[in-house]
């Protein structure tokens, strides 16, 4: 069975995307990502933690009434949410911690072929110094920090709860986000 770099890889899936995205008078698309959701049960700690790893809380609120049930499906939720931003303002981490109802089930320290949401990743200038910092939070590698060919320098943490995260640092020049081939 042959490897794939993870250079191919990209290249195959911007082949693929180029075959298969319609244009947009074609169809109504995405126009962005708004957040991922992460449930905690302390929230102050989730909050300390993703602040040090560079995010900025946007907010914090309540959420309750029956228009909350009937989006999620949890009737008589009662919630309170802390809305954190990426550095570079493109992205959100919502992380919600729920007083009502009880907690359904949990999946905090799933092992990495869990199926369902694993992780999320963030892309660090300094993985050590990040490390460093996180650790005194409580953060352990899941494993080892890898360099994988020499393009990134990649590992695994449990941050806090068990939350699966993913750090990724740059190596090399910088590419554009917008096209990762260039």
């Amino acid at each position: 069975m042959r490897r794939w770099s993870w250079a191919e890889q990209l290249s195959d899936a911007a082949a693929a995307e180029r075959r298969y995205v319609r244009r947009q008078e074609d169809i109504m698309t995405v126009k962005r990502m708004d957040n991922v959701g992460i449930v905690v049960a302390d929230l102050d700690a989730a909050i300390d933690f993703f602040t040090e790893l560079g995010l900025a809380l946007e907010g914090r609120m309540a959420i309750e009434g029956e228009w909350a049930g009937r989006v999620t499906g949890v009737r008589g939720q009662r919630v309170e949410a802390a809305m954190m931003r990426t550095p570079d303002g493109h992205s959100r981490l919502e992380l919600s911690r729920f007083d009502a109802p009880a907690i359904a089930s949990d999946h905090r320290t799933a092992p990495v072929n869990s199926l369902g949401y694993l992780r999320v990743m963030f892309t660090v200038e300094d993985i050590d110094d990040t490390l460093a910092r996180l650790s005194k939070l409580g953060a352990t590698v899941v494993d080892e920090v890898v360099n994988y060919e020499d393009i990134y320098r990649l590992c695994y943490i449990r941050g806090p709860e068990g939350i699966l995260i993913g750090l990724a640092q740059q190596l090399g020049q910088q590419t554009s986000r917008e096209n990762p081939m260039e």
